[in-house]
């Protein structure tokens, strides 16, 4: 029988991935080092102290990286190679005691949840970007590390109502990201004919 607990915490590192990946480990770590929760024994090293430091950094950088528009979608592009094998992988650590497919399911499940997370994130931002005004980008970015923090005290205090939540979640990336993909198709479009005109004008 696998434990809700576990699921919880397989759910909420795999989905923070998806947006905010060293705060994530910084929190769990953090929370393991202070002993205010007990981490997997594959998990324990993100309390180790360098462990601690380089994800630290990391999340100072994302943080601020985060709230300057178009940046932040460069950095969503780079950390597409990061967030989603490290969803697949943390979600595999918190149960690498069980049996080999309840560790594939996992790895699967996490990869697939941080893949989610990521686009949706990831096109969220592009679309807001377009506004030239920065008020809306940094809006949303102060709401998602808010999201974050709720997000990871409901698993370790409320793991049933997270676990309801996160397939509510998932079932709501289903519906959005095939429209935040066509709003970008359309924005490409947009963006290549401004400037295949710009092109024509200038020549």
């Amino acid at each position: 029988m696998i434990a809700l607990p576990s699921v919880a915490l397989a759910g909420v590192m795999s989905w923070a991935s998806g947006f905010r990946l060293y705060a994530a480990l910084f929190i769990a770590g953090m929370l393991e080092h202070f002993h205010l929760v007990v981490l997997p024994a594959k998990l324990e090293i993100l309390a180790h102290t360098p462990v601690l430091i380089v994800t630290g950094v990391l999340l100072v950088v994302e943080f601020l990286v985060d709230k300057i528009p178009a940046v932040d979608s460069v950095w969503d592009s780079v950390q597409t190679f990061v967030r989603v094998p490290l969803g697949a992988l943390l979600a595999w650590g918190v149960f690498a005691n069980a049996s080999p497919e309840t560790q594939t399911v996992a790895a699967i499940l996490g990869g697939a949840l941080a893949a989610g997370t990521h686009v949706a994130k990831a096109g969220t931002r592009a679309v807001v970007n377009t506004s030239p005004e920065p008020l809306s980008n940094w809006g949303l970015s102060f709401s998602e590390d808010g999201v974050l923090l709720l997000g990871m005290w409901l698993a370790f205090k409320h793991p049933a109502v997270f676990v309801v939540l996160l397939v509510l979640f998932a079932l709501l990336l289903v519906w959005l990201i095939p429209k935040l993909w066509r709003g970008l198709m359309a924005l490409k479009r947009g963006l290549q004919r401004l400037f295949t005109r710009d092109l024509d004008h200038g020549g």
